[in-house]
């Protein structure tokens, strides 16, 4: 089956998201760059899945990202494109165009609002993020807002002392009154900018990202 044949099979899936909203109970959304998506992304991702007991996760591949302004980020098409790919084969994963619809800078407060209005009230989401970017939440825009309407599960990573992440999270939980869970996961030291690097490099990204997305990068010419 070509690659295209696959990304229709997915995006039909993804028609779903919405009809399907009302028998979901628990939602986390993974928002990203996803330049490109990889193998770390989606064990995050089904860990925490299966840690929290939810229903859903929801990749959302940013349309401007805030922080990210400035530089160079491939076209929203090819990183939806290589999401789809990558979860079209766990019926858990979905993935949105809600942030690269819009043509304003993908804010996550603005993100979980729009959910909001489409999920019922008693839909309880959840926003999966690193404990790095944790750490530097208060420069997000109306943190203060963004942390009473959404629960956060901090992932951990190689490299990040875990008392510092420990304080920084019971200081926000005290400022706030914030929910933030914190998870430790498979140490995978992948990162989308050792991807792009290699690639450009005419190093091997074999095993780093799925087959899927590793054919999609080499076909469309990405990261050259």
């Amino acid at each position: 089956m070509d690659i295209e044949t696959i990304i229709k099979q997915a995006e039909k899936k993804q028609s779903e998201i919405y009809s399907k909203s009302e028998k979901m109970e628990k939602i986390a959304i993974m928002g990203g760059t996803f330049d490109p998506i990889h193998h770390g992304h989606l064990v995050i991702a089904e860990q925490i899945r299966c840690e929290y007991s939810l229903d859903k996760v929801i990749f959302i591949p940013a349309g401007i990202p805030p922080h990210k302004t400035g530089l160079q980020v491939s076209d929203s098409k090819h990183r939806y494109a290589m999401a789809l790919l990558a979860t079209v084969t766990n019926p858990y994963f979905e993935v949105s165009k809600i942030e690269i619809e819009d043509e304003n800078i993908s804010y996550t407060i603005h993100t979980i609002k729009k959910l909001k209005q489409i999920y019922k009230e008693n839909t309880e989401l959840f926003f999966i993020t690193g404990a790095d970017a944790i750490c530097d939440i208060e420069s997000w825009k109306d943190v203060d807002e963004l942390l009473h309407i959404c629960r956060f599960i901090a992932a951990t990573r190689p490299g990040l002392e875990s008392p510092f992440v420990d304080e920084k999270i019971k200081d926000l939980q005290k400022k706030y009154q914030a929910e933030i869970h914190q998870i430790d996961v498979p140490a995978l030291a992948i990162s989308s900018t050792d991807i792009r690097r290699r690639v450009t490099s005419n190093q091997s990204i074999k095993y780093l990202v799925p087959e899927s997305v590793e054919y999609y990068i080499y076909k469309n010419g990405l990261y050259r």
